[in-house]
C-alpha cells in the first residue's frame, strides 16, 4: 500500500514521533497553508493541465513560486511560539489545566447541554432526557421526544481534527457572556 502511494504522490516522509502533530497544531494557529498563503488547492489543481505528481510539482511551484517558502515560515514561526509555551508548562500548570478540565468545564458543558435541551423541549411542547453513558459513547447527548441529538460549541465545526460521525440532528450553541446563542438553523431543523 505504501508502494502505491509513493509511486502516486513522490516521497512519503518518516517523520519524528510527536512532530508532525505539533507542526499540524502550529499550522492550525498560524493559518500558515490558507488559500491566501498557498493558493485555493482544489481550483488549482483542477487548472493544472498534468495529472502526474512530478508536472504538478513543477506546475504548482512556478504558478506560486513564493507559497512554499512563506508556509513554511508561517508554520515555523508557529512552532518557535509552541515550543515557548511547552518551556513554560510545569506540573502545576498540567494540574491546574486537568482539575479545570475535568471539575469546572465539564460542569458547565454538561449542565449548559441539559439547559439547551430544556429551551428546545419548551419549544417544541415534547419531554427531554439525558443520554446514557452508552449513549454518549456515539456522540448523542441527549433526545427530544424520541429524536437523538448532539450539542456542540460552534467551536467543534472548528476541530477538523476530529474525525467523529455523529449521524445524529446537531445543536450548536454559542456562549457569550451570560448569554447561549443557537442559530435559526439549528432551531428549524426541527420543524
Amino acid at each position: 500500500m505504501i508502494g502505491k502511494i509513493q509511486r502516486i504522490s513522490g516521497n512519503v516522509n518518516n517523520f519524528p514521533t510527536y512532530t508532525t502533530q505539533i507542526m499540524n497544531l502550529a499550522n492550525q494557529n498560524a493559518k500558515g497553508t490558507r488559500p491566501k498563503v498557498v493558493g485555493q488547492l482544489t481550483d488549482l489543481i483542477q487548472e493544472c493541465p498534468y495529472n502526474e505528481h512530478k508536472k504538478w510539482k513543477e506546475w504548482y511551484l512556478n504558478e506560486q513560486p513564493n507559497a512554499i517558502d512563506n508556509a513554511t515560515q508561517k508554520v515555523l514561526d508557529g512552532v518557535e511560539k509552541l515550543k515557548d509555551g511547552i518551556n513554560k508548562i510545569d506540573e502545576n500548570m498540567v494540574r491546574s489545566w486537568v482539575k479545570e478540565l475535568v471539575i469546572d468545564k465539564t460542569f458547565i458543558g454538561l449542565r449548559l447541554q441539559e439547559v439547551i435541551l430544556i429551551k428546545f423541549s419548551e419549544m417544541l411542547k415534547t419531554k427531554y432526557r439525558l443520554a446514557t453513558p452508552e449513549q454518549e459513547s456515539k456522540g448523542i447527548d441527549g433526545f427530544l421526544g424520541d429524536v437523538p441529538v448532539s450539542i456542540k460549541p460552534v467551536t467543534y465545526k472548528i476541530k477538523k481534527s476530529l474525525h467523529e460521525d455523529i449521524d445524529v440532528k446537531m445543536i450548536f450553541y454559542d456562549k457569550k457572556n451570560d448569554e447561549i446563542i443557537i442559530s435559526d438553523e439549528c432551531i428549524n431543523q426541527f420543524y
